[in-house]
């Protein structure tokens, strides 16, 4: 669980959340993992810091809440260049956080996938920072354990190396459970393949492999099973093909099969730093190694990001109660046009029956909403319609219902593992329902991105009133693909749920659900990936409207294996880049064409329903306001067009929504310039 991010942008506040941790003003959340939360918070006079909140079914483990203490210790310990400075804990707390330095930028895996290797100046920083960082590490009698590129955060000032979720005490008083294989397939040394050692040399082999990625693009022991992988590591050699010479041969030092035949983060860092200052001749021109405490300011001086998209955080306005709040948004106007071509949103607001996933929006201002009459009070709260896309997602179904039989509502605790664990199959008819309508539900989403193979197993929990989403068991799952399976899970969980307290108030007595995915069979402690509840609604908004999010556009930039999305996406991209030139090459907007066929994408998130055009905006034909106003319109009036059409020809077409966003430069960053709901003809 990162606690440092690729931007300052932060997600909103959500139910339940506290505002306050310590002496630190909650303000956001900067993201979730297996462990818990991670706030992003400001102290007093406007530090930004994100704090760790651990999950409390974790903290209830006295095990894990003794790690925890022990990785609060740990990192107290540990001070350095290129490092997360700790800056306050409460281990003992109920529930036990930390706060650190926030640290914005990209992972080393997301700045490679959107830049490319690391080259000149900036690759010698890289391994000289990182190497004294591990040194500092070792110094204070810690060993990480878990180098690897996603906990290499690459911030304007340099590389940072974070998460000690499961370093230790290189003396070997470390709290772990035995017998389990910590690290990442590929990060691990040899030796502890073999035999489960994890020292300082280790380390060092992580480090070694994790220059060589950054040097080459290329995972030194390739891709592939975690067995296979493993074998590459123990008996085959590392791919180092591009790396320039000096630096290849401190590597292949490092990557020595024996640990006795490497060399020390310290002397990998001292070697490094002299490489680093070889490259600073204004600073240091002999070529030596300079001293630890010189190395900060070599990385900075040789350290060349692209620009960071990196907006102030801002405390959020004072919110009333939910339901207050709603009768207020009801009553107001939302203006969301621009004159000659922009659309219009429909006002979508927390006092209306329901999610209305279709209302639409039209091109010129007028709105009309592609649903059908409230769901009935039947059983199953589900409305016979010859549609289902018609089926709005009830907002509030416990509204105005005086004795509900789910109780929860106002509670904000999230699940805990023993819920999870106690959790058995669906028995009667009601509960057999739901588990199939979640199943059918999260298939359909998880079908256009080939993710039929995660099948969900559906569970329930009387006592806590919680549908559980389990998934698995698959260790080799990478986080992209968890994220896709715990959004789908919610969204799935959250509408079955929906419609049947709205059936059925006064029988119905689960609100609640909780998604995890386990890495293996007898998984006790699986990864926690969203919980929530269904008397909240179930589509993020702003403001009462439908926004497009970081979580939406990165799903949507996952291939699909649609055949209709294809067709549409294609269709789409060629008519708006055709269209943009077009409007370009008459001059009257003083816009610039777009020179490459990939300057414009389109991707599709199955679990809001939303396509999602970008831009990538290499030329700066898209920095102005009234630049990306006009591809907004444009854009929006071209995707609806298509969607609309696609909707009333294809019964399977569940699309409606649009969200468009622009990437500047080599930023890795969305902004958003608009989103909405397309019109009914």
């Amino acid at each position: 669980m990162s606690t440092a991010g690729p931007s300052g942008r932060i997600q909103p506040i959500r139910p339940g959340d506290p505002s306050r941790i310590g002496p630190y003003r909650i303000i956001g959340r900067l993201g979730s993992g297996g462990m818990g939360i991670v706030h992003a918070g400001l102290t007093s006079d406007g530090l930004r810091v994100a704090v760790k909140v651990i999950h409390p079914a974790q903290a209830e483990d006295a095990d894990f809440r003794a790690r925890f203490r022990r990785e609060v210790d740990l990192s107290r310990r540990v001070q350095g260049p290129c490092l997360i400075p700790l800056l306050a804990a409460e281990p003992d707390a109920s529930p036990p956080w930390l706060a650190t330095a926030y640290a914005p930028g990209p992972t080393l895996n997301q700045h490679l996938a959107d830049h490319g290797p690391l080259t000149g100046g900036t690759l010698y920083a890289f391994a000289a920072g990182t190497a004294q960082a591990l040194a500092a590490i070792h110094e204070a009698g810690v060993v990480h354990r878990d180098v690897k590129p996603q906990n290499i955060v690459l911030t304007p000032a340099g590389p940072r190396v974070l998460d000690f979720g499961i370093a230790h005490a290189a003396d070997g008083t470390s709290i772990t459970r035995t017998g389990v294989m910590t690290g990442t397939p590929g990060w691990i040394s040899p030796e502890h393949y073999r035999t489960g050692t994890a020292g300082p040399a280790g380390d060092v082999f992580a480090w070694g492999a994790l220059v060589a990625y950054a040097a080459t693009g290329r995972l030194p022991f390739g891709a592939g099973a975690p067995d296979v992988v493993a074998f590459r590591v123990m008996s085959g050699e590392p791919d180092l093909d591009g790396m320039p010479g000096q630096l290849r041969d401190i590597v292949e030092k490092c990557l020595a099969k024996e640990p006795a035949d490497r060399m020390s983060a310290a002397s990998a860092a001292e070697e490094c730093g002299a490489l680093l200052a070889s490259q600073d001749t204004q600073v240091l021109g002999d070529g030596t190694a300079p001293e630890p405490t010189r190395v900060g300011e070599l990385v900075t001086a040789q350290w060349d990001m692209p620009p960071l998209d990196d907006p102030a955080w801002h405390l959020p306005p004072t919110r009333s109660r939910r339901r207050t709040v709603a009768t207020v948004l009801a009553a107001a106007v939302v203006v969301g046009g621009i004159v000659g071509g922009a659309l219009t949103l429909p006002l979508d607001t927390e006092s209306t029956t329901h999610d209305t996933a279709d209302a639409q929006a039209t091109p010129g201002g007028s709105s009309a909403p592609r649903t059908g009459p409230a769901p009935s009070s039947t059983g199953t709260g589900e409305q016979p319609s010859a549609d289902p896309r018609t089926v709005g997602i009830p907002k509030d179904p416990l509204l105005g219902v005086p004795d509900p039989a789910y109780t929860r509502a106002d509670d904000p605790a999230q699940p805990r593992y023993d819920e999870w664990t106690r959790s058995t199959a669906a028995a009667g008819p009601d509960e057999k329902d739901v588990e199939e309508a979640v199943r059918k539900d999260m298939t359909s989403m998880l079908a256009t991105k080939d993710m039929t193979f995660m099948e969900p197993t559906v569970t329930f929990n009387r006592r806590a009133q919680t549908v559980m989403i389990t998934g698995g068991p698959i260790s080799t799952l990478t986080d992209d693909y968890k994220e896709v399976f715990g959004r789908a899970g919610a969204m799935a969980a959250c509408t079955a749920l929906a419609h049947r307290l709205e059936g059925a108030p006064t029988t119905w007595p689960y609100g609640r659900y909780y998604v995890l995915w386990k890495d293996f069979d007898g998984h006790t402690e699986p990864t926690f990936l969203s919980f929530g509840q269904a008397t909240d609604g179930c589509l993020p908004q702003t403001a009462g409207q439908w926004q497009g999010s970081e979580t939406g556009i990165a799903t949507a930039t996952m291939p699909s294996s649609d055949k209709a999305e294809i067709r549409v996406a294609d269709t789409v991209v060629k008519a708006v880049r055709s269209a943009w030139n077009t409007r370009a090459a008459g001059g009257r907007y003083g816009l610039t064409p777009f020179g490459r066929d990939d300057s414009v994408s389109l991707g599709f998130d199955p679990v809001e329903r939303a396509a999602y055009v970008w831009a990538g905006d290499h030329t700066g034909g898209l920095v102005g306001r009234a630049q990306k106003s006009q591809f907004q319109q444009l854009v929006s009036k071209t995707v609806c067009q298509k969607m609309t059409t696609e909707y009333d020809r294809n019964a399977s077409w569940n699309y409606t929504r649009w969200s468009v966003a622009v990437y500047q430069g080599n930023s890795g960053v969305a902004e958003f310039v608009g989103s909405g709901i397309c019109a009914a003809d």
